[in-house]
């Protein structure tokens, strides 16, 4: 039998019934990879996000993991609101809806108390001083411990718990301390303690509880930060009297053997005669 073109209709019947049957086949295959892929990242469900703040990292993790969400820490802060440790944000927001899978970010408040170093605030106005320490973080007191003093309003010291602070020391935020401020001379006569030996803060200590304040001080090598230095002479000498709230002048070396010497300084006096 001889074609009259180039298909012949059971040619056509053929090859349109496998075009056919590769699409239904294409078609199949695509719904189940839909459908696979729906099951595999949980497309469309979704779930209520637990409201996590407030908790430790270690009440909140299992919270969230059996809602099949991930909690990752991001950051960490510090505030004197909230309890330490505590989650204090968290992103996707509490009551929210998030995928099954989805990361949880939160921001920790700090499981320790930022610290600061106290600074050098001595023979500044009181003023200066309360605005200096509030704005690191510190509580001042109301009210003032005063001492005699040279100079009206000046600090003389930084007490906290009733202990004398050194420049440098570091304290908690939120530590409540008090200035100690002068009032101006006093009246009544004191005796000059021996302040020969000590540190620069040591003898200010000892001066200020006899009621006397630093005057002068003297260096007889630049003086280094964390080398300390002593007190080898004192102006006037320990045993004279003064006024309350006057000044005694101070020589430091770093030479501990000089400083340590009682009679050095007697001996530097009578070599001036």
């Amino acid at each position: 039998m001889i074609k009259k073109g180039f298909f012949d209709k059971n040619d056509l019947k053929f090859v349109g019934g496998n075009v056919v049957l590769a699409i239904v086949v294409v078609l199949v295959l695509l719904t189940v990879l839909i459908v696979y892929l729906q099951r595999y990242t949980q497309h469309g469900v979704e779930v209520e996000v637990n409201d996590v703040r407030g908790l430790v990292e270690a009440e909140a993790r299992p919270l969230l993991d059996a809602q099949g969400l991930q909690l990752v820490v991001i950051d960490s802060t510090y505030s004197d609101k909230v309890p330490l440790g505590t989650i204090v944000e968290q992103d996707p927001k509490p009551n929210s809806h998030a995928k099954h899978g989805r990361e949880v970010y939160v921001v920790i408040n700090a499981t320790t108390k930022r610290q600061v170093a106290m600074p050098n605030l001595q023979d500044i106005s009181y003023r200066q001083a309360e605005t200096t320490l509030r704005g690191l973080g510190l509580k001042v007191d109301s009210t003032y411990d005063y001492e005699p003093s040279a100079f009206r309003d000046l600090v003389l010291d930084v007490k906290c718990g009733g202990v004398s602070v050194a420049p440098g020391t570091k304290l908690p935020v939120g530590t409540r301390v008090r200035l100690v401020v002068g009032f101006g001379r006093g009246t009544d006569p004191v005796n000059v303690p021996s302040v020969l030996g000590m540190t620069l803060q040591d003898a200010r200590q000892q001066l200020l509880r006899n009621r006397l304040t630093v005057g002068g001080v003297y260096y007889d090598e630049k003086s280094e930060e964390g080398v300390p230095q002593y007190v080898y002479r004192q102006s006037p000498r320990a045993g004279e009297q003064l006024i309350e709230g006057e000044t005694v002048t101070l020589h430091l070396s770093k030479d501990i053997e000089k400083a340590a010497s009682n009679s050095y300084q007697e001996k530097e006096e009578e070599s001036w005669f």
